[in-house]
């Protein structure tokens, strides 16, 4: 009889584990640090992609050092460098700052002749029609457009305004490959990026980058929404001194857009 309570206890805790896990992995957002602190160049690397894996396996980000752009698609993490070669990272590498999760679309539609980031952007809120949640977005289709990325930087390290200045561009045209990111609401200023937050990579895993300007001749789009998010902070000197409680709105906006 004791064998059998035991049992049932164990099964009992595993059903209850298993409950919890899912639930926080439905729709679940998983973020390391803030743009805030990117914005003030806190980049040293938090947590190691073998780590953030656990979290997710779609999304976007950056490595120690703000070294390159990162997107992750399909489990695999890639890395676009300034030299425009992009890399599949190993779990040793470090980032400073991330969003992942385990992408799982709830709509899709098409969209097609967008010509440019605005466009985009139009087009894409006519399928969210939304401006309170979180979404994930995933937008497999021709892209044409300019993206970038940052060499790594050494300490002391500058600004993310001023690291900017040294960013690499490319001009991707008619490129077939896939479009992942965010759309942030408002009210996340300071936290994340508002609004639309994207990376691009080449089907043949050649070119990406951050997205500055651009548009899809034609793609394929599906979104879900966030309804749990979750975020670890820096344990750093360099976090608990840099100045976030400010709006670096303006700021922001020069170096995610192109000029």
């Amino acid at each position: 009889m004791k064998s059998l309570n035991r049992v049932l206890v164990l099964f009992i805790g595993l059903l209850f584990f298993n409950t919890v896990v899912s639930a926080q992995t439905s729709n679940s957002l998983y973020q390391v640090s803030t743009i805030n602190a990117v914005l003030q160049g806190v980049y040293d690397g938090q947590m190691n992609m073998k780590e953030l894996k656990q979290h997710g396996n779609f999304g976007i980000g950056t490595f120690e050092g703000l070294d390159g752009e990162m997107i992750a698609l399909d489990g695999q993490f890639y890395q676009v460098k300034s030299t425009g070669n992009v890399v599949l990272v190993s779990d040793q590498v470090k980032t400073p700052f991330a969003d992942v999760m385990d992408f799982k679309p709830e709509k899709t539609a098409e969209i097609s002749d967008v010509l440019t980031f605005n466009e985009l952007e139009k087009a894409l809120d006519g399928i969210i029609q939304d401006k309170n949640y979180i979404y994930a977005i995933r937008i497999d289709g021709v892209f044409s457009g300019t993206t970038r990325s940052i060499p790594g930087k050494t300490k002391p390290y500058p600004s993310l305004t001023d690291a900017a200045k040294t960013q690499s561009v490319f001009d991707i045209q008619n490129t077939k490959g896939t479009i992942v990111g965010f759309l942030c609401p408002q009210y996340i200023n300071g936290i994340n990026v508002t609004g639309y937050h994207l990376h691009f990579i080449s089907d043949d895993r050649k070119s990406g980058g951050h997205i500055l300007s651009g548009g899809i001749k034609s793609g394929i789009v599906k979104i879900e929404r966030i309804t749990d998010f979750r975020m670890i902070l820096p344990n750093s000197d360099a976090f608990q001194q840099a100045v976030l409680n400010k709006d670096y709105s303006k700021e922001l906006n020069g170096v995610e857009k192109s000029k």
